[in-house]
């Protein structure tokens, strides 16, 4: 009887300690993880003429993540279509995406690569990388507002994201437009989850 007891909670424990395990991992970002696009928008914001806020996203976006959140490392590389820009107005789109601003026939894409990540923890606070728009590469800081990983009940995966934003100087990369009528800061916000290969 005293066996079948140590015997069961022996096992109970075990268990406990292999289900601490499983939660933890599932914690943790760690592995190779590709964007989810229905959860990963790049929005933007800009005063029009210092007055009101001017708002926008990109729709269509891809990419790979890399994360050791044990190591304290990673790296990453977005890529963002944009010809998908949405302001919900037409022809403010048309506007945004010619010659004035982003010139996406001559410049379809812009692409972000991190190649340096901060840690708190298991948590990414920082990315620093890269942004390549309009031909131009500069240097760019992502802080994240939150970070976390979580099991999908949907494709039980782990998915991992969070938000993150930076304030970028559009001149940097050439666009020069409005200037200083129209400001020079745009306010950029990274929604995020990439799911675990």
């Amino acid at each position: 009887m005293k066996k079948t007891i140590f015997t069961t909670t022996l096992t109970l424990l075990l268990a406990s300690v292999a289900h601490a395990q499983d939660a933890g991992a599932n914690r943790t970002a760690q592995g190779v993880y590709k964007v989810e696009p229905t959860h990963t928008f790049v929005t933007w914001e800009a005063k029009h003429f210092g007055v009101s806020t001017s708002r926008g996203r990109f729709d269509k976006k891809d990419g790979t993540i890399e994360i050791d959140a044990v190591a304290k490392k990673g790296s990453a590389e977005i890529t963002i279509d944009m010809k998908s820009m949405n302001t919900g107005v037409a022809p403010f789109d048309k506007h945004l995406t010619s010659k004035d601003f982003f010139n996406a026939d001559e410049f379809p894409t812009a692409t972000f690569k991190g190649s340096e990540f901060k840690f708190d923890g298991d948590r990414v606070t920082e990315v620093a990388g890269t942004l390549t728009m309009l031909g131009q590469t500069q240097p760019v800081t992502l802080k994240a507002n939150g970070f976390g990983c979580y099991i999908s009940p949907m494709i039980r995966r782990q998915v991992c994201g969070g938000d993150f934003e930076t304030t970028i100087a559009r001149t940097r990369w050439g666009m020069n437009y409005g200037v200083p009528a129209i400001p020079d800061n745009v306010r950029l916000l990274i929604q995020i989850e990439a799911i675990k290969q």
